[in-house]
């Protein structure tokens, strides 16, 4: 065909396609329309599988429970889990163990055994056991250089800081400490109370993917984020009907001293009606582009409860150069949030729900997701693994 007759042909594609839009548009039929907000997420979604109950046991002489952070190791299919027991039934410590996973039927894939295989006590700066109640700990995180970050809530009455320690993940020896600001400590300032609440400190970490280890042992500077579980004293808000803004770090560790880079602002929901306790318990990184997942946790007349969000921090604003949140917060762009599932809505009894990890490859090739619940020693409350199916990431 001659140049000439095949620039005309497409010249006429070109007007049946347009005049074809025009009539689509004119008939009501619009292409959907995606806000600017939904764009900054990821198109996930989770499904619940499997519900495990750990029973009540003894292990290496400890008591069992109180399980207030999980890790999962890939290269080892192998499960950390941190006890917030302030070394008063045993040793400041966390768990090692491994979980199975039945997949004869792949339409209901379940938990089919966890056990336990190893203890490792906490050691303190000065290489000796925490003595008890100078330690809460309630979340843990593994870095890419054989280390566990471990986050203590402290004791305000006691006048006991909270902290965000380094751990060899095979000892249990203390290697370091992260930055805490000042304004996080507990005090006084002009009579009034600053730093932590006493039991709503520190209660989540979270590692970003990107640090690995070469051969020759190098360690790529890798990011930690931490938050507490509800606001600061200086910050916390006087409108019943809106959340606390909690703060949220972000670290750098790498050879050099690690830094902290930013602080965001996290707007926990509004506590519902009836609820007595209602506050952030964990956070998960999901890829480099600043989304997570977080959970939050309520206890009140109507039982436990807890709602899964996803995050998207890349537009935050860093507040770290803000003392206080207080009056209008209306320039200050929180964390977004989008609510992802309320636990609530599963129809299954749910305990103390405060930790959660990406686990292992499912059968399917789908990635795995889960959650643990702490049962404060109790006789009344179990330790619940809860395992879903995550979808819409990549890693």
């Amino acid at each position: 065909m001659a140049p000439v007759a095949l620039s005309a042909r497409r010249r006429w594609w070109q007007m049946l396609a347009l005049v074809l839009c025009c009539a689509l548009l004119l008939t009501g039929c619009t292409l959907p329309q995606v806000s600017a907000e939904e764009r900054l997420f990821l198109p996930l979604s989770v499904e619940f599988l499997d519900e495990y109950v750990l029973p009540p046991q003894e292990f290496e002489g400890t008591q069992v429970g109180g399980l207030s952070a999980i890790a999962y190791e890939r290269q080892s299919d192998r499960f950390f889990l941190l006890s917030d027991d302030r070394s008063h039934l045993a040793p400041a410590r966390f768990y090692i163990l491994t979980m199975q996973i039945d997949a004869a039927n792949p339409e209901a894939m379940q938990i089919a055994d966890v056990s336990l295989e190893q203890t490792i006590a906490l050691q303190n700066p000065e290489g000796e056991p925490y003595a008890p109640g100078s330690i809460d700990p309630e979340a843990m995180v593994l870095s890419p250089r054989q280390s566990v970050f471990i986050a203590s809530e402290g004791d305000t009455s006691l006048g006991i800081a909270p902290f965000i320690d380094e751990f060899d993940r095979n000892t249990g020896e203390w290697l370091g400490a992260l930055p805490v600001p000042r304004r996080y400590l507990p005090g006084e300032q002009d009579g009034e109370p600053v730093g932590v609440q006493n039991n709503l400190s520190f209660e989540s970490l979270a590692i970003n993917p990107g640090g690995f280890t070469t051969q020759n042992g190098y360690v790529e500077p890798f990011r930690i984020f931490a938050a507490t579980e509800s606001s600061l004293s200086q910050d916390a808000s006087t409108d019943a009907t809106a959340g606390e803004p909690i703060r949220l770090l972000h670290y750098l560790v790498g050879e050099d001293l690690p830094t902290l880079l930013a602080e965001h602002l996290y707007p926990l929901e509004p506590t519902p009606e009836g609820v007595l306790f209602n506050g952030l318990t964990e956070l998960v990184v999901l890829d480099q582009g600043g989304h997570f997942l977080s959970l939050e946790r309520t206890f009140g007349a109507m039982g436990a409860g807890a709602k899964l969000f996803q995050l998207a921090i890349a537009d935050a604003t860093d507040t770290s150069g803000i003392p206080r949140f207080v009056g209008d917060l209306s320039s200050i762009q929180p964390i977004r949030k989008q609510l992802l599932l309320d636990l609530r809505e599963l129809g299954i009894s749910l305990d103390n729900l405060e930790a959660m990890t990406l686990g292992p490859r499912l059968p399917d090739g789908s990635q795995s997701l889960i959650l643990l619940s702490d049962d404060n020693f109790s006789e009344t409350q179990k330790t619940q693994f809860l395992l879903f199916r995550l979808t819409g990431i990549s890693n």
